[in-house]
């Protein structure tokens, strides 16, 4: 079965190139060059598998509709990956929180795009294994089933690639895993695929855990560790 994938791009190039790439692939691809275009798509079919994502559009940003997709019950689980010239932290910052699964910046490679594009799509597919409903850190909890994350009994907003990688390095506190492992593990990524993702999901999830935030350790030159025990 074709997966669906919806661009939403206004550089005429870019969308023949994703539109004839994707398709040796095997995906059915869609595309349209400006907001409003899409949120017709969307109204009409909300069956897509993935959206690539430009931000910056004729009528408007992309992160805005970002926002809106992962605000409607209808189409909170499309996975969006951002393809846009920029670089800046903030805004990659801004577009994980807003809910994007990858960002990934002008100009691309399309042969890493796909990868990317394969690795969310499997993410997806994934059916988690509860085995425990709870994990207690000393001050952190995390409730599995809920996805839900307090601190000092405090809730944390965290996104869901964030609460992966929380749950990532507390089931294996006390043990150092490299930037790769966790592109394979929490991202699916192939560690042919080469970002920063993982230090911007770091930097922001210590942020959110407050006084908690100092357990995640970097190892420096190696990666990163959640201490074994509390002090």
């Amino acid at each position: 079965m074709n997966k669906n994938i919806l661009v939403i791009e206004d550089e005429p190039d870019i969308r023949k190139n994703l539109e004839y790439n994707l398709g040796r692939e095997g995906f059915k691809v869609f595309s349209v060059a400006s907001l409003n275009d899409a949120e017709q798509k969307l109204q009409n079919n909300n069956d897509f598998s993935l959206l690539i994502l430009d931000l910056m559009l004729p009528d408007g940003s992309g992160l805005d509709l970002c926002k809106k997709i992962k605000s409607d019950p209808k189409t909170e689980n499309i996975p969006i990956i951002i393809l846009t010239a920029k670089d800046d932290e903030v805004d990659k910052v801004v577009g994980f929180e807003l809910g994007a699964d990858d960002y990934v910046t002008k100009p691309f490679s399309v042969r890493e795009l796909i990868l990317r594009i394969k690795a969310v799509l499997k993410r997806g597919q994934k059916k988690e294994d509860l085995v425990e409903v709870e994990r207690q850190f000393g001050d952190l909890i995390i409730d599995v089933e809920s996805h839900e994350v307090y601190v000092n009994n405090n809730q944390i907003d965290l996104t869901a690639l964030e609460f992966r990688l929380l749950r990532q390095l507390v089931d294996r506190r006390g043990r150092v895993q490299s930037r790769d492992q966790l592109l394979e593990d929490v991202w699916g990524y192939s560690v042919e695929v080469t970002t920063r993702t993982v230090d911007t999901h770091i930097k922001r999830l210590r942020e959110k855990l407050g006084p908690m935030g100092k357990y995640v350790q970097t190892i420096r030159g190696v990666g990163y560790k959640f201490s074994r025990s509390p002090d």
